[in-house]
């Protein structure tokens, strides 16, 4: 990157600061023409001056001899058989400021317009070349930085650079342009006003500066304070849950209290310096006029000078302070921004970056990778001068199983991120055939080479994204527009590359499906469960399935084939062995195993309008149930919800698995409703507040009779609330139709899961093993049906959440490995995957994932050194050395693996 801001901004918006800076030259003329308007209107419009002398005449230009110029002293001639009187040539002289103000009015827009567009046109080019180069960084390179450090260097950072941007060159042309015309204009008028406003500008321009160089230096530790606030406050999110098992919240909160102290500091400051320059910067801006009224009323009375000419000049300097303090702000500006610019720049040019040419797009598929891998003299050097490879000198065919084996950091960790083109040598070489790995493009190495490590990373989308994000190399297919759309991408295009960006659509087909074994969308997912089965993750999946949803507009086979589903189900659960499991879904009926929220509404919540948090307080529920008389009940049930909590989980610690599984009111609500309680003591439920009030009346409508048992539902207030059901459904408002969707015996829900379109029930609470039952029944039903597989596609569509944390850690690398597997590479590079899983599960995974890789390469670093037995060599690394390599059977005299197989 250009260190000069300037440099960067003049390579980059040349042509267009050329035309903006032409059309700051044009505006000037007709700035100055605007300038010397209001001189005429005085002296000729207003004075009648060119109406009583035929010398001479002022119109647009300073005092000219214009013999012919007059027709006569009452009227003046403008063009050849226009003459005007004195009121008619006022009205037009006025007339003309008015076009002239809008003429400059309308330039300024132009020229504001065209810069904020270059403006944005850079920021957007700036931001994307910090990003392009964050993609180049070494990876060893992230252990150093923050990943919010970055991020907020791209985004907030650089923000003011982007306003400054289009105004590098245009605003110091343009300002300096309107007050050199202005000062032009002074000077013709009178030299001595133009003196006094010459050395008035010379002081502003000399103190103000001087005076915020001070201001400049805070802002830069503000700016390197915040930056590092928002580094402090990403480490307490990624170490949450450290803080609350060793009880530092407290010392965090003084940590953060005292680097917010500091920033306050620093602001204050800079609040103080920055309005003490402020006010001196407006002293000596009205230090001007009174100098004009002065010495211009003196020569006006006691000299020649023109009543005219001193309006002039005081309109002329009207519009010369803003130009001025502007072009000291910025001068400011620019030394702010060229500290921020130097500093971001500093940021993205660390040491080793990769080389751009690596990472460009194939044209096709790329050619496997055949022959040897080979090493020669691999070191491994990291910042603090340790070495976890040290000479590692190997020889292997790509197509062999290869096991690292060693102690925790004895290099096989380090090894397989060599191999893998994660981690460069410091010397040596890496070769895979006649090919130097570090010659290789991205394209090559990420199609024919897969990695998975200890910890997988996930990005926030669904499964099956995160499985396919491993063939998203290039576009293999253009996507389909209308001809609006596709008019507007093209424009989005043209302004891409004019802004320095790709201009790739990131709505293209990206999957490389050949490499997958795919012919097209339409059969990857087959290659994608092939794939979790090998992992063992299918099961997961189908499971997230039947917790996921499906429109049924957009797959209406999939509804249809669900409601058979449903049909099949309740056909079996007629059997009376099965009758007691599930207590299906009855408009007439009260379902003792649904709470009461459930039973009233008899449907699906699509949003948050009848969430149980919100159902109590909505009006046309409280209509229904004041219809039927339950409002007071139901607040009396709330009571009696409120005491029983009290009382039972009172002396329970906060965090106890009762209260998830019982307790209406969380652990540190509960003194609260107990001081409720004792407020209501001998009252009546009316001299409650009504915040009280609502507190109560939410709590019964989470209560289902079945789980809770408290006995507050019998067949009275069965019928009861079966009667504010029916009135609930009646006359629903229309925004509140949208709000729910009603259950339906023969119709697809599409708000509810799968599983409770399926069932069309509720698992009845007490039965042994009871949901284990029905789900084993569901999945019997759904095998036979042949629906299985569009389960699982559904939960392929399961978001992972942030990072992936929405799934366990063995989901993660499950993932993680299914990804790897997908791509079908030449050579899989895996560096303790498995480590999280249990020993048998490890095992089988093993034995899964080499036969599914059988004739392509494996490069393993086990966790456990008696698993090498099933690779075609095994290595031994300790202290970044290769200790011993053979085949398994050859190693077993070897005291170094030895010793390794006896820590088990």
């Amino acid at each position: 990157m250009d260190k000069n801001l300037f440099k960067y901004i003049w390579r980059h918006s040349r042509h267009e600061q050329l035309i903006i800076l032409l059309l700051v030259v044009v505006a000037q003329v007709f700035y100055f023409v605007s300038l010397n308007i209001p001189k005429v209107i005085v002296n000729d419009g207003i004075e009648g001056k060119a109406f009583k002398t035929a010398a001479e005449v002022s119109f647009l230009r300073m005092t000219l001899p214009v013999p012919s110029f007059l027709s006569d002293t009452g009227s003046i001639t403008l063009f050849d058989g226009l003459s005007l009187s004195q009121w008619p040539y006022l009205v037009a002289m006025s007339c003309l400021f008015l076009v002239m103000v809008t003429v400059n009015g309308m330039f300024k827009k132009s020229i504001n317009t065209q810069k904020g567009r270059m403006g944005e046109r850079m920021l957007r080019r700036l931001r994307y070349e910090l990003y392009d180069r964050i993609l180049l960084f070494p990876n060893a390179h992230f252990r150093k930085v923050k990943a919010a450090e970055l991020s907020g260097m791209i985004k907030d950072e650089v923000e003011p650079l982007g306003g400054f941007i289009g105004d590098a060159y245009v605003q110091p042309a343009f300002l300096g342009g309107q007050a050199i015309t202005a000062l032009l204009f002074i000077v013709l008028q009178s030299m001595w006003l133009g003196m006094i406003v010459i050395a008035v500008l010379a002081v502003q321009a000399f103190v103000i500066p001087r005076l915020r160089r001070r201001v400049i230096a805070l802002g830069r530790e503000r700016q390197l304070t915040a930056r590092q606030l928002a580094g402090r406050i990403a480490e307490t999110v990624d170490g949450v849950h450290e803080i609350h098992s060793n009880a530092t919240s407290n010392y965090e909160r003084a940590d953060i209290a005292n680097r917010l102290g500091t920033i306050f500091g620093i602001r204050f400051e800079l609040f103080q310096r920055k309005f003490t320059a402020k006010f001196l910067n407006n002293l000596l801006a009205q230090m001007t006029p009174f100098l004009i009224y002065l010495i211009g009323g003196y020569l006006v009375l006691f000299s020649d000078m023109q009543v005219g000419s001193v309006v002039g000049v005081l309109l002329a300097y009207k519009d010369l302070p803003g130009p001025v303090k502007e072009l000291i702000d910025w001068d400011q500006q620019r030394q702010d921004v060229q500290q921020k610019y130097e500093q971001v720049a500093e940021q993205f040019e660390p040491d080793g970056m990769l080389a751009r040419e690596l990472q460009v797009a194939p044209e096709g598929p790329v050619s496997p990778l055949s022959g040897d891998i080979v090493l020669t003299g691999v070191t491994v050097s990291d910042d603090g001068g340790s070495k976890p490879i040290d000479g590692v000198s190997l020889v292997t065919p790509i197509s062999r199983r290869l096991a690292l084996v060693g102690p925790q950091g004895g290099g096989k960790e380090a090894l397989t991120q060599v191999i893998a083109r994660l981690v460069w040598p410091s010397t040596g070489t890496v070769r895979i055939g006649d090919a130097d790995l570090s010659t290789l493009p991205e394209a090559v190495t990420g199609a024919r080479i897969s990695y998975v490590g200890q910890d997988v990373y996930l990005f926030p989308v669904s499964v099956r994204d995160n499985i396919l994000y491993g063939l998203k190399r290039r576009p293999v297919k253009p996507a389909a527009y209308d001809e609006a759309k596709r008019r507007a991408r093209e424009r989005f295009s043209v302004e891409a590359r004019r802004s320095g960006n790709p201009d790739l659509d990131p709505a293209d087909d990206w999957i490389d499906y050949e490499a997958a074994g795919a012919t097209g969308p339409g059969d990857i997912d087959r290659r994608i469960v092939e794939a979790l089965r090998v992992v063992e993750l299918e099961e997961d999946i189908y499971q997230f399935g039947l917790r996921g949803t499906v429109d049924a507009v957009a797959h209406p086979r999939v509804a249809e084939s669900i409601l058979m589903a449903r049909d099949e189900l309740h056909a079996r659960l007629a059997d009376p062995a099965l009758a007691a499991l599930v207590e299906p879904f009855d408009r007439a009926r009260y379902n003792r195993n649904m709470s009461v929220a459930e039973n009233l509404l008899f449907g699906t919540p699509i949003d948050r309008t009848f969430d149980p948090d919100n159902i109590a307080a909505n009006p046309h529920m409280r209509e229904a149930l004041s219809r039927v008389g339950l409002e007071t009940d139901l607040l009396q049930m709330g009571v009696a919800i409120a005491e029983t909590m009290v009382e039972l989980f009172a002396d329970l610690p906060a965090g106890h698995p009762f209260f998830e599984q019982f307790s209406f009111i969380a652990a540190e609500d509960l003194p609260e409703f107990r001081t409720l309680l004792s407020r209501l003591a001998g009252r009546s439920l009316a001299d409650l507040d009504p915040a009280s009030r609502a507190r109560l009346a939410a709590l019964p409508f989470r209560y289902i009779e079945a789980r809770h048992r408290l006995g507050l539902i019998d067949a009275a207030m069965e019928e009861r609330l079966l009667a504010a059901r029916r009135a609930f459904a009646e006359n629903l408002p229309p925004e509140a139709a949208t709000a729910i969707e009603f259950y339906d015996r023969n119709r697809y829900n599409t708000a509810a899961t799968l599983q409770d379109n399926i069932l069309f029930g509720r698992i009845v609470y007490g039965q042994a093993q009871g949901s284990e039952r029905v789900g084993a029944l569901i999945s019997e039903v759904l095998a036979g049906l042949d629906l299985r597989g569009a389960v699982v596609e559904i939960g392929l569509d399961h978001n992972v959440g942030v990072a992936g944390k929405r799934l366990s850690a063995v989901q993660r690398q499950k993932v993680g490995l299914a990804r790897g597997l997908v791509k079908r590479p030449d050579l899989l590079v895996l560096n303790e995957p498995t480590a999280v899983l249990d020993s048998a599960a490890q095992q089988r995974l093993l034995d899964k994932i080499l036969e599914v890789c059988k004739g392509r390469g494996v490069v393993w670093a086990l966790s456990r050194a008696s698993l090498a037995d099933r690779f075609d060599q095994v290595i031994v690394l300790q202290g970044g050395k290769v200790m011993a390599s053979g085949a398994p059977g050859d190693m077993t005299g070897d005291k170094n693996f030895a010793d390794l197989l006896a820590a088990g």
